[in-house]
């Protein structure tokens, strides 16, 4: 028998159409068994990934926990009831009829706030109203973590299960993104159980610089505000609450204003975080126009509805930050953004309004560790 510079049997010989035969067999089994191999590999590494989720959720109880201790002073055990507390679940409006679906959100998302902060306030009899906010919010991350260990947990064992390779791979692609927003709660927990101010309120520490230790007037909904001139013109600089985690109701303390003001108001200027892109420096401050605001779109909708029906122009100063950044404690990067923020929002007013104007600034965000 001849064999070819290759090995293979040429055609014509005795054992060549079983050699051909067993090498495409061979193939056709190699693909199948890398499709199976690839797909245990997968589900390895997705389960590594779901064990570094599972710790970091059972740190963010126990930290969540030992801070109730701390502050809270119960006189019964909190784990049951923070392990209860993060398994809660919110049930958004029914959308078939979007007609008044904002107001039927925005009652849902106070209800939610209330029943949050009254069990909170149960469970920790001493800590005083900062305190409580931040608690609330240190429980909402902790609440974060277990949802996304769960949501991954269901389809890691939906993928083993199944063995489809489709599941396994769609988690796998995701999984870096999935680790980077875990870490990046993981780092909330943190900040909301010490105290520290997070990326997110560069916004409301844009407000506090600009209030200049002005006296407060209280707006209701968790926010205050600060009437103060600027090279005269009338400015009222608002955010949420502070030192506590809180966010407030920023919709309905522009509302406030403008009425307050007769609806002479010629403009508002709002600063808030925004999610930079990859490649982008953190920090870095840039201006828009439109309600700079995230969260469920219900605020958002109260700023765009007055500011249309005043026929008042919303101008933005955005300072960009990774979703790591917005929810850990603040770096310097953020800090450095606030700074050059404040002298923008001052630009801004001194083109934007005349003297004898009246001007809203609204520092956007989460306001822990910021007073007042």
């Amino acid at each position: 028998m001849k064999l070819s510079p290759f090995f293979f049997p040429q055609p014509g010989e005795p054992l060549w159409i079983l050699w051909y035969a067993v090498s495409i067999a061979s193939l056709i089994m190699f693909f199948i068994l890398w499709n199976r191999l690839q797909v245990y590999q997968w589900l390895r590494q997705i389960e590594r990934g779901l064990k570094k989720l599972a710790m970091m959720r059972e740190e963010a109880v126990k930290i969540s926990v030992d801070t109730i201790k701390d502050v809270g002073k119960p006189k019964d055990d909190p784990a049951p009831f923070v392990n209860r507390f993060i398994e809660y679940t919110f049930i958004e409006p029914t959308d078939l009829d979007p007609a008044g679906i904002v107001w039927k959100l925005d009652h849902l998302l106070d209800v939610q706030d209330f029943r949050f902060k009254e069990e909170t306030k149960k469970i920790a009899p001493k800590a005083s109203e900062d305190q409580l906010n931040s608690l609330t919010n240190l429980l909402e991350a902790s609440l974060a973590l277990n949802l996304i260990y769960k949501v991954v947990r269901h389809f890691y064992l939906l993928g083993r299960r199944t063995k489809s390779l489709y599941i396994v791979m769609q988690v796998h692609m995701l999984m870096p993104l999935i680790m980077q927003a875990a870490e990046a709660y993981f780092g909330a927990v943190h900040a909301f159980a010490n105290g520290y101010p997070i990326g997110d309120g560069a916004g409301p520490l844009v407000a506090a610089k600009l209030m200049a230790r002005g006296r407060l007037v209280d707006l209701g909904h968790d926010m205050v505000a600060v009437r103060r001139t600027m090279r005269g013109r009338n400015v009222w600089v608002l955010k949420s609450r502070g030192p506590g985690g809180n966010v407030g109701k920023p919709g309905e303390a522009i509302k406030a204003l403008i009425e307050r003001c007769g609806g002479n108001v010629s403009l508002i200027i709002m600063v808030d975080a925004m999610l930079k892109l990859e490649g982008e420096r953190t920090g870095e401050v840039v201006e828009g126009v439109g309600a700079a605001i995230g969260g469920p779109g219900t605020e958002k909708f109260k700023i765009e509805e007055v500011a249309l029906k005043y026929k008042i122009p919303l101008n933005a100063v955005l300072i960009k930050e990774s979703i790591q950044d917005a929810i850990s404690p603040m770096r310097k990067e953020v800090i450095e953004g606030v700074e050059r923020a404040v002298g923008v929002v001052e630009r801004l007013v001194l083109e934007r309004a005349r003297k004898g104007d009246h001007v809203i600034i609204a520092g956007i965000g989460n306001t822990i560790g910021i007073g007042p």
